[in-house]
């Protein structure tokens, strides 16, 4: 039964927002239960997502697969995080005269929801859950049947919606249309008449530019040419020629939608714990190894400048997370209030700051700066999962504002200590930033352990090179 009457009054081929939600999440072998509803627990979905009648939700699975797939756990209670609005912002800049400086994507909410749902395999613990009155007692009789040693928690970003709300629910399906990409997947009366464009097989829809995507129109529904149609949108069903639902059949389910196909969720999930793995094991051996060198440093520093020793700057990590970058102090202090009188003076081309030699420089932070030096304390940034060995040069907030495919892409992966565009630069003039967008993009594309380690390879080349021009 809907959480509220009003649900059905509208439907996009013949689904409301809850079945809209199942059928979402059935496209990625994942099958929705809920306390009291008395469905079948169907044997052929690969996942249960436990979760609260009222709550529509939408996460990405690939966040927790190395987890399901290593430890196995019977039940893994997810918390969900949600932050109202939006998981981010755009806000345009504009100069004294207003016009368009550039785009800033603001990321981080400030009036988080919590909410909690759980995953299992086991049928047994899905039926548990069902068979439940309600959430509350359906989490109590789940920690009495499961073992505390074969439960698992984790922390994921979602969005969520409530169902009860017709405002949240038409902000879900808003959000579905946008995420959802192939809703053929398990919505078999559909059509694709164009990229993002949806339509029901009742409907008429011209193949037109004034009709584009991501938009769905229900049935019984007509689109003539010159008729503007801009998603994100919905059209819904004409309610006179609603269609009828006939349920999700899981035998014929072709996840064509799924982010990571099943195959090869068994083939990354190794390739990301290998990375984590290999960026812990390499961190202690390098901290071990250089930690004889600290000392050193840290005299030579003060002995030239004075305290502090070590600098560290707000840079952006996976998903846009904030996090302090360590390094041993090059500039001598109050060279932030520098930068302004010596704007006139950069030689690189985009957000970043550099001059070949920067009067801000210490004589003992000009010498580590060359060899990388100052950014051994970076190690113990990877041993607390900001950062990688290897992956994009972590970059403040304001540079990643400059061009968003670039920006989307640095920030799917953890900033590393080297990268591709570190061994690959050639600071030519009025190409850097250019290189910079360049190699990071490539990186993300090419990403694969042996990857990492020619990169590794390659940058302790060019740092016995520059030992051998000293």
């Amino acid at each position: 039964m809907s959480p509220h009457p009003n649900l059905h009054n509208y439907t996009v081929w013949g689904l409301d927002a809850i079945q809209l939600h199942a059928r979402f999440w059935a496209s990625r072998g994942v099958q929705i239960v809920t306390p009291g509803e008395r469905s079948e627990i169907v044997p052929h979905a690969e996942l249960f997502l436990l979760i609260d009648p009222r709550m529509l939700t939408i996460f990405r699975l690939a966040g927790i697969l190395d987890t399901l797939s290593w430890l196995s756990p019977e039940l893994t209670t997810v918390r969900l995080r949600d932050v109202i609005g939006e998981e981010y912002r755009e806000r345009v800049v504009t100069d004294a005269k207003g016009r368009l400086v550039r785009f800033e994507r603001i990321y981080h909410g400030s009036d988080p929801r919590m909410a909690r749902v759980g995953l299992t395999s086991d049928r047994e613990i899905a039926r548990i859950w069902q068979g439940s009155p309600d959430p509350k007692t359906g989490w109590v009789r789940l920690r009495r049947a499961v073992r505390k040693s074969a439960r698992h928690a984790v922390t994921l970003r979602a969005k969520m919606f409530d169902a009860s709300r017709p405002a949240e629910v038409a902000r879900f399906t808003r959000e579905l249309v946008q995420c959802w990409t192939r809703p053929d997947a398990t919505i078999s009366r559909v059509k694709q008449i164009t990229e993002g464009v949806w339509a029901d097989d009742s409907s008429t829809v011209a193949t037109d530019p004034s009709i584009r995507g991501p938009l769905w129109v229900g049935a019984g529904r007509a689109l003539k040419p010159g008729v503007s149609a801009i998603g994100p949108s919905v059209m819904w069903d004409v309610p006179e020629q609603r269609p009828a639902d006939h349920g999700i059949k899981w035998l014929e389910l072709e996840p064509l939608s799924q982010p990571i196909p099943q195959a090869a969720r068994r083939a990354l999930a190794p390739s990301r714990a290998i990375k984590r793995a290999f960026d812990v094991v390499f961190a202690l051996a390098a901290l071990i190894f250089t930690l004889p060198l600290y000392p050193i440093i840290a005299l030579a520093i003060v002995i030239e400048d004075g305290f502090p020793i070590f600098f560290q700057h707000r840079r952006e990590s996976m998903g846009g997370r904030e996090f302090g970058c360590i390094k041993f102090r090059s500039m001598r202090n109050g060279a932030e209030g520098m930068k302004t009188q010596l704007a006139a003076a950069n030689q690189a081309d985009g957000p970043q700051f550099f001059m070949k030699d920067d009067p801000r420089n210490t004589r003992v932070g000009k010498l580590i700066r060359d060899f990388q030096i100052d950014e051994l304390p970076q190690f113990v940034n990877v041993l607390r999962g900001d950062m990688s060995i290897v992956g994009p040069r972590p970059s403040p907030f304001r540079e990643n504002q400059f061009c968003p495919p670039w920006r989307e892409a640095r920030l799917s992966v953890r900033p590393g200590v080297t990268g591709l565009w570190q061994i690959s630069r050639t600071r030519a003039e009025g190409a850097d930033f250019q290189e910079w967008i360049k190699y990071d993009i490539e990186y993300v594309e090419r990403q694969s352990f042996w990857f990492d380690l020619w990169i590794i390879w390659q940058t302790v080349l060019m740092l016995l090179r520059r030992a051998t021009q000293s």
